[in-house]
């Protein structure tokens, strides 16, 4: 079997959480032994990254229009990608590049799968943009294709929205690779980035208004008296908000424990899941969080919100999800870091939780099993 995985980016930095799970999607069927390829946009790939993924292969098609994620037009690359394929399967949603390969492999007759990975709401910027996209080809791309993939069930609603009813939808969550996960020295990483011997609560992700850092930050500043030793420390790339995060925390006078990293990655984002007392994902909409997984593989206790897609962690403790406003993320930070002794029971068994659940070496055999059902059904026609 041949499997073709389109997405806009295999960098986290860029992509967030669909690279995330395109890129160990990828790596892990190769690793089963099924030919992939991987069909991205260049943002500049990182080498080293990269050759995680062999014997997968990577094809990177240059851009077009950077602001938008546009490649440049490469039919013959694709309709050679396509014609080696047995499966397509299109991660994400509103991408020129999946309406490229979508155009293709309907002309070709080859099957395909969509992953939207919670993508399918009209939610954020370029609204009308995204409107037009799917009156022109986006809805097209999810009623036609030939295996639909939930990360969550909350994902159902979104799909029915499109014309495809929760019986015809898989479900496969996001999962995570303990290997990527060692200790590191995150007493190193607390020297180097000036960071106080504190307690440290971690925001882990894009400063963009659906990643809800604002949420996070004035439900710390309504607390700061009440943990009076925390940190807040906010990892991720810049999408506009941070000069209004870091005036909020200077009109609340809590600017000295407010902290900006920017982007971290690699050894440099598990030390920081490591230093953490607490990761706090406080999304206003998300599939299922990835970062989630991350901390919890690290040992390191996680709050988030109801609009996360993993209500499953309230089976490790009720208090590790809450509402998605101000006063819920409030109420969980002083909940879990002023109760003594409740973080160091939690890490562990969120660990545990995550180990045997959600690691990418059991979860990729559900895509196996998924692309030989839709195989067989393409025969029998």
């Amino acid at each position: 079997m041949q499997v073709l995985n389109v997405n806009f980016s295999l960098d986290f930095k860029i992509g967030g959480g669909t690279a995330e799970r395109t890129f160990q999607m990828s790596r892990f069927l190769a690793k089963q032994g099924v030919k992939c390829t991987a069909l991205t946009i260049d943002t500049g790939q990182d080498s080293v990254r990269l050759s995680e993924l062999k014997p997968a292969v990577v094809v990177a098609i240059p851009f077009l229009w950077r602001r938008f994620h546009i490649p440049k037009i490469a039919w013959k690359t694709i309709q050679t990608l396509v014609k080696e394929a047995d499966v397509i399967h299109l991660m994400g949603h509103w991408s020129a590049l999946n309406a490229f390969v979508y155009v293709v492999a309907r002309l070709s007759g080859k099957p395909y799968v969509v992953c939207p990975a919670g993508a399918l709401p009209i939610f954020g910027r370029s609204r009308l943009l995204k409107r037009l996209y799917n009156f022109v080809i986006g809805r097209a791309i999810i009623r036609n294709a030939s295996g639909w993939i939930a990360v969550t069930p909350g994902e159902f609603p979104h799909f029915e929205q499109y014309g495809i009813p929760p019986s015809r939808i898989t479900v496969i969550p996001n999962g995570v690779c303990e290997e990527d996960f060692p200790v590191v020295d995150a007493a190193s990483f607390r020297q180097t980035r000036n960071l106080p011997d504190k307690p440290l609560i971690l925001f882990m992700g894009r400063l963009n208004l659906i990643k809800g850092p604002d949420l996070l930050l004035q439900a710390f500043a309504s607390v700061t008296d009440r943990i009076p030793d925390c940190h807040l420390l906010f990892a991720g790339l810049d999408e506009g908000m941070q000069a209004g995060l870091l005036e909020y925390a200077r009109q609340h006078c809590i600017a000295d424990r407010v902290h900006f990293l920017g982007f971290v990655g690699g050894a440099d984002k598990v030390a920081a899941y490591r230093l953490a007392t607490l990761l706090v994902v406080p999304s206003r909409q998300e599939a299922m969080s990835i970062v989630a997984l991350e901390a919890g593989i690290c040992g390191t206790p996680v709050l988030l919100t109801d609009q996360c897609g993993f209500g499953e962690i309230k089976s490790v403790h009720p208090a590790l999800e809450t509402s998605a406003d101000v006063v819920g993320i409030a109420d969980g930070l002083v909940r879990l870091m002023a109760e003594p002794g409740l973080l160091d029971r939690v890490g562990p068994d969120l660990q545990d939780f995550v180990l045997q659940r959600y690691t990418w070496s059991s979860i990729v055999a559900k895509y196996v099993q998924l692309y030989q059902a839709i195989l067989k059904a393409a025969v029998k026609k």
